[in-house]
């Protein structure tokens, strides 16, 4: 069975976030998705939520696997005992800078494949900031998220 990590802070998931946990299932058996905690940010909405928010999207979906990580991605990928590593990008400046975190990991994880899927033309500027902005601006952003997402979201009374 081939197995792929998808992870991220998701702070909130967005449709872009699920157009590359798409094109993950087209290639693999599973796809873990990784709720991060990353040290260095702080995030808008608390990691069981985010959790929470991913879980909801891929609850009919069974070779999708949510987890929370609060470690480094090399760890997770040995714990799950799979060597590859999937990235979205939507910028040059996204290549380079996964591409430095790519060599990083690498010295963690030998095994370590890293692979990069471009965001189509209809998401590249849909990002976390770009939800919690128009969250914080009172804003219309519903078609940033998924439909399961902005329930949550509305349901924790963040929209209307």
């Amino acid at each position: 069975m081939k197995k792929c990590v998808f992870a991220g802070t998701f702070d909130p998931f967005t449709v872009g976030h699920a157009d590359t946990v798409a094109k993950c299932l087209a290639l693999f058996d599973e796809v873990v998705v990784a709720v991060a905690e990353n040290k260095s940010k702080s995030c808008l909405f608390p990691l069981p939520l985010r959790k929470r928010m991913v879980s909801a999207v891929y609850r009919n979906e069974p070779r999708v696997k949510v987890v929370a990580w609060d470690g480094v991605i090399a760890d997770l990928l040995k714990e799950e005992g799979t060597p590859f590593y999937v990235r979205g990008l939507r910028s040059p400046a996204d290549y380079e800078y996964e591409t430095m975190d790519f060599y990083a990991s690498r010295d963690l994880s030998k095994d370590l494949i890293e692979l990069y899927f471009p965001t189509e033309l209809d998401k590249i500027h849909i990002s976390s900031t770009l939800v919690r902005n128009c969250i914080a601006f009172k804003k219309p952003f519903s078609g940033y998220v998924p439909a399961e997402v902005f329930a949550i979201l509305k349901e924790e009374g963040i929209c209307s």
